[in-house]
């Protein structure tokens, strides 16, 4: 259903192109009905347990299988809450020429797209969604044909087909040495590879990810395009897409790499670490709100695979305490969910100023927390966040992948991370003292936008308010994704639910590295 719902408004909207308000309409149903869907998954994920869907009745590992695991449904209802923000946003923040001619028909696309890769257990099933992101993405990029936003755009559309033909190609070598592509059915296969094979078949897949995730140092078709399409277009992307390259880093290390730990940690946390810094070096050279913001996207994604690699590196290790990947991976889960809800607030915030002042360059700014203090109060609270002040959502993400690094003896990238926190609230601190403080520039213009922000200002506020639950319900979230990292560890529940022991599975085409022998 959250494929589905999406899929149909899309459709619709297109069968509309040019009826603003009957697009906004279908918008609005197809982006609250699907949050609740995805809500009644999570809980249903919580109180039964991981589910799965054979499509078309194609049972694993022959068909595509769909599943919603704890890590899934967090993701899936991440992806809503974000979708639903950006296009109850876009009722007051989309210019009408855009809203008439796709820009809700490809949100729609998007969003069933992101939930399509969350939900698949099928290794070319998750190609498939990539692509359809791909596609939905670069037409809204380039929704409005300005020069900037297309030369983004061919930035953009570059490196990620690049990363399609690799991962591509990646996964046609995977099923040529094993018969299948079902992730499940993949985990069990791999193993009866030799280990270092079974590596080096996961490197264009790993490498793949990463380009989609923005990882050092193939991030450079992010800031190149993040800051050119609208703002709300904008949140949508910063929320979302690098994410979906994250949750597969995750999902094919935890389940189906998992031969050579230590050689995939060590690479794991050098880039990590590696990320982080390029990422805030470019935030703080920078001097436009977006662009700054942009960068850090980057660098924060360096945050969350510097909790893989931690857990990677210490589950290499004999004899070390377990609850230390475990520490590890819930750090990341957790940084991920206060991540996606904050940057996509800055984002969004990024646009009300747009709407204001008519510009995001520092230099041209000012004032605004004189003339609006509300929305200086929310940018100030999310900013924070971002930064890891005590005691606001940040904090506790970093404070349990600081505490996973120190435990297993990682303090290079513990260092790092630091460091890293202060330069972003360096850079955060200069938005605020050029953009919210001082004096108005003398050249900027001011617009009459209180009607859009009717509907846009309401949108920021509910973003703030979930990104304080987050904080305050620190404790109880922690119990949430330390169960989904247990679950990641363990992925043994994972593949009985695909494959059920009773049912046919097909055996492996090579033989048990400790015996030799074929399996009949």
């Amino acid at each position: 259903m959250p494929i589905l719902i999406p899929l149909i408004g899309a459709s619709l909207c297109v069968l509309l192109l040019g009826r603003r308000r009957l697009q906004e309409a279908i918008g609005v149903l197809a982006g609250v009905t699907s949050l609740g869907v995805s809500l009644w998954i999570a809980y249903g994920v919580w109180a039964d347990g991981p589910s799965t869907l054979a499509s078309g009745g194609w049972a694993a590992p022959f068909g595509i299988v769909f599943i919603a695991d704890r890590l899934s449904a967090i993701m899936l209802v991440l992806n809503w809450i974000v979708g639903a923000a950006a296009i109850f946003y876009s009722l007051g923040g989309t210019p009408t020429r855009l809203a008439r001619v796709g820009h809700y028909p490809l949100m729609l696309t998007l969003l069933a797209a992101v939930s399509g890769a969350f939900l698949t257990g099928d290794l070319f099933n998750l190609y498939v969604w990539f692509e359809l992101m791909l596609i939905s993405s670069f037409v809204l990029l380039t929704l409005g044909g300005r020069p900037d936003q297309l030369r983004g755009a061919v930035t953009y559309v570059t490196l990620n087909l690049v990363a399609s033909m690799i991962f591509l190609a990646g996964a046609g070598m995977t099923y040529a040495m094993t018969g299948t592509l079902n992730m499940a059915d993949l985990a069990g296969r791999l193993d009866y590879l030799e280990p270092m094979t079974a590596t080096l078949l996961a490197i264009p897949l790993l490498v793949a990810f990463s380009i989609k995730a923005a990882l050092f140092p193939l991030y450079g078709w992010l800031p190149a395009a993040y800051h050119t399409p609208p703002p709300v277009v904008s949140a949508l992307f910063a929320g979302l897409l690098t994410k979906v390259g994250v949750y597969a880093l995750i999902r094919s290390t935890m389940l189906m790499f998992d031969q050579e730990p230590l050689l995939v940690g060590n690479a794991v946390i050098l880039a990590s670490g590696l990320t982080m810094v390029s990422g805030v070096l470019g935030a703080v050279a920078h001097n436009d709100m977006r662009r700054i913001l942009s960068f850090h996207i980057i660098s924060q994604i360096g945050y969350m695979l510097m909790g893989l690699g931690i857990a990677l590196r210490a589950m290499a290790e004999p004899g070390i305490d377990p609850a230390i990947p475990e520490l590890a991976l819930l750090g990341a889960v957790f940084y991920i969910a206060h991540h996606i809800v904050v940057k996509a607030n800055l984002f969004l915030i990024s646009g009300v100023v747009y709407k204001l002042r008519g510009t995001t360059d520092l230099s041209r700014l000012g004032g605004l927390a004189r003339t609006n203090p509300v929305l200086a109060g929310l940018f100030f609270f999310s900013a924070m966040s971002l930064a890891g002040i005590p005691v606001l959502s940040g904090f506790w993400a970093k404070l349990a992948l600081v505490k996973a690094g120190i435990e297993a003896g990682q303090t290079e990238i513990v260092v790092a991370s630091l460091f890293v926190s202060l330069l972003t609230l360096f850079s955060m601190m200069k938005i605020w003292m050029k953009a919210f403080w001082g004096e108005p520039h003398p050249e900027q213009r001011r617009r009459a936008a209180k009607r859009s922000l009717r509907t846009m200002m309401p949108v920021v506020w509910c973003m703030a308010i979930i990104s304080a639950v987050v904080a305050i319900a620190a404790p109880q979230l922690y119990e949430i994704a330390r169960s989904t990292a247990e679950e990641l560890i363990d992925s043994s529940r994972y593949i009985d639910l695909v494959l059920p022991p009773e049912a046919e599975r097909w055996q492996p085409m090579v033989a048990p590295p400790e015996t030799g022998e074929v399996p009949p």
